[in-house]
């Protein structure tokens, strides 16, 4: 199959050359054009266009058009798709390292999280996919993820006893919420509004530029500013794709995604700011509850890693300055 979806891409490649010699490579991902990450993409396509002098170029497929994460991801490992935007924990089924994203407080701040990203061990993580068919480019900024609820505030850890939670199809999402007492429920994003308005989840973990795009906010009116997790949007390129550019074209792609990373992560914090201030607007009831106790509640399901891969990892990180 893998031999029939690489002659399928060479085949649709050649057929996007233009009389110019254009490359075309379709990028896919499930987020709204309103995401500071859809945006930071478009200014990744546009460097892309400038720096190859508009040999290259890069169509985006926002808003889950082109399928839903699980089914782009496997596009992209067959070269059926050029590249694909993810979160970290949805590729945790073709890179187990990146589950270590998922562990709750596992970052100091975020000053350390960007050093652990842009370091030796995040470079480390975007190339650990490449054996599965995955080169990831870079990391985009995704902020921390907090708990947002239909009924009631989550204050405490015991709140979340015998709530159903949405987490992202990710064993170690799965194990952070049962571990504190959630019934863990895996739905897919675009499914997410609908399962919150019918009752079939109590809630969610996600960021506030998120919560704010996808009008979730509209079902669930509170949201407990927990910040347990620290999960990166990636770029991921198909490493049949990848094989097939030229060392200027990949020169190209990298730095332009490079450039991307930074200006996102400015695109990000602004956003974030203003999704704050809009969903106060909107209605929507936010908390500060104590972090610490949730840090304390999550310690021993971390400590359950320990000597594992994930868990050595993770002590690595935890010894980045």
């Amino acid at each position: 199959a893998s031999l029939l979806a690489a002659t399928a891409y060479v085949f649709v490649l050649r057929g996007e050359r233009g009389g110019g010699g254009k490359t075309v490579l379709k990028l896919a991902h499930v987020l709204d054009v309103s995401h500071p990450v859809h945006i930071g993409m478009e200014f990744m396509a546009k460097r892309v266009a400038e720096l190859s002098g508009g040999t290259v170029e890069i169509q985006i497929f926002p808003n889950g058009q082109l399928g839903s994460e699980p089914e782009t991801i496997e596009q992209t490992q067959r070269g059926a798709l050029a590249m694909v935007k993810t979160s970290a924990s949805a590729v945790e089924g073709f890179v187990p390292e990146m589950a270590v994203f998922g562990i709750y407080y596992l970052f100091k701040d975020e000053d350390q999280y960007w050093r652990v990203l842009n370091g030796p061990i995040g470079r480390e993580l975007l190339h650990a996919g490449d054996a599965s068919g995955i080169h990831g480019l870079c990391y985009y900024d995704s902020g921390s993820r907090s708990f947002y609820t239909v009924n009631k505030p989550v204050l405490t850890p015991p709140d979340l006893e015998g709530m159903k939670i949405r987490v992202m199809p990710s064993r170690m999402a799965m194990d952070m919420v049962s571990g504190l007492g959630g019934a863990p429920t895996p739905i897919q994003f675009g499914e997410l509004y609908t399962a919150l308005q019918q009752g079939m989840v109590d809630g969610a973990e996600n960021n506030a530029p998120t919560l704010l795009a996808t009008r979730h906010y509209e079902v669930a009116k509170y949201f407990s500013m927990t910040e347990h997790a620290r999960i990166p949007d990636v770029l991921f390129i198909s490493t049949i794709v990848w094989n097939r550019l030229t060392p200027q074209q990949q020169k190209w792609i990298q730095q332009a995604a490079d450039e991307s990373s930074v200006f996102e992560r400015k695109i990000w914090a602004e956003k974030t700011a203003e999704a704050m201030k809009e969903l106060e607007k909107l209605g929507v009831k936010i908390y500060h509850p104590d972090q610490a106790v949730f840090a304390a509640a999550a310690a021993p399901i971390a400590k359950k890693l320990d000597g594992t891969p994930v868990g050595e990892l993770a002590d690595r990180i935890r010894k980045v300055k």
